[in-house]
């Protein structure tokens, strides 16, 4: 299996870091992860097959076959073994294998005997998860078999690579549309009462901007908001490029009165920068903010909202953020 990068063994909070960046926890079922664990099963006899993500107190399955389970305890996870080192962890025996032969998943359902794990590193050397195949008998493993699953584990890595490119605008670094659509409608089913808020932002005159100075100084300016959004923001809020000039944020944790200050804030940051691209013009937004309320019935209710409030804000002048 190659790798891009050294394994970083002992640099937990790195390897956590490098999970989240794929976002890919707890997100639904997808058909190309599906599609690899089949041929798994098949091309290496096995009835059951996973893609394990170790979290920081649990595993969690990407993708798994033969066992009704999402995720356990990373406590009891044979692939928390496995992330610990760049070889395969072969497990003929669990009950001869002094590692596991008490833990539950080998005393109980679903009876576990053999385990091969290969793990998925990320490009910059951690160590996220692995890709296991598991069994109810004993099983030695011939060489073939395991470079088989190690090609399979690089494909995963491969997709997941693929899949973060396609959710993230490559002349903003902000989610896509339909990436950022994908969270928020994750989140609002998840009908979490903690508050939260979104913002509509729109770039003031674009068009003229585009017009004037050409595309690519129009993109220089797109990129400009993009980086102010990413630097102003924090790590827990979302940030998508929405429309041509337009970009979507999602506040969490926050109540109106915050969501609003911070929308002024990220409205004056913009408002000081000195692009020498626009030749002494000014580049402003007007945003949109509607905070989550009891009476928000649907994303759309929600999005309409903040869409009024961006209405009514370019309709007072623009360079201003209006509160539904």
């Amino acid at each position: 299996m190659t790798f891009t990068a050294k394994l970083k063994a002992d640099d937990e909070h790195g390897r956590l870091a490098a999970l989240k960046r794929y976002q890919i926890l707890d997100t639904a079922p997808e058909v190309e992860f599906e599609d690899i664990i089949s041929l798994v099963k098949t091309v290496l006899n096995a009835p059951i097959a996973a893609i394990s993500l170790i979290d920081s107190d649990r595993q969690w399955f990407k993708a798994i076959s033969g066992v009704d389970v999402t995720e356990t305890p990373r406590s009891i996870a044979f692939c928390d073994h496995t992330i610990r080192d760049d070889r395969p962890l072969k497990v003929a025996d669990a009950t001869r294998d002094s590692r596991f032969s008490g833990n539950p998943m080998v005393t109980g359902a679903p009876g576990v005997r053999y385990y091969l794990g290969v793990p998925l590193r990320s490009p910059d050397g951690y160590n996220i998860g692995s890709l296991c195949i598991l069994g109810h008998t004993p099983r030695d493993f011939s060489e073939g078999e395991i470079k088989v699953l190690q090609s399979f584990a690089s494909l995963i890595v491969s997709q997941m690579e693929l899949r973060l490119v396609s959710r993230h605008d490559t002349l903003t670094g902000t989610l896509t549309r339909s990436a950022f659509d994908a969270r928020l409608r994750s989140e609002f089913e998840a009908r979490d009462k903690t508050p939260k808020a979104l913002l509509l932002l729109d770039i003031d005159h674009f068009k003229s901007i585009n017009d004037t100075f050409g595309h690519a100084t129009g993109d220089t300016a797109l990129r400009a908001v993009g980086a102010i959004l990413k630097k102003n923001l924090r790590e827990s809020d979302l940030i998508g490029r929405y429309g041509g000039e337009e970009f979507l944020v999602l506040l969490r944790n926050v109540t109106p009165d915050v969501a609003l200050a911070q929308s002024e804030r990220l409205r004056r940051s913009v408002s000081q920068l000195k692009l020498p691209e626009l030749g002494g013009r000014r580049l402003t937004i007007s945003i949109g903010l509607a905070s989550y309320t009891e009476s928000v019935t649907s994303i759309e209710d929600w999005l309409r909202r903040a869409d009024k409030s961006l209405y009514d804000a370019k309709h007072a002048g623009r360079n201003q953020v209006v509160a539904a």
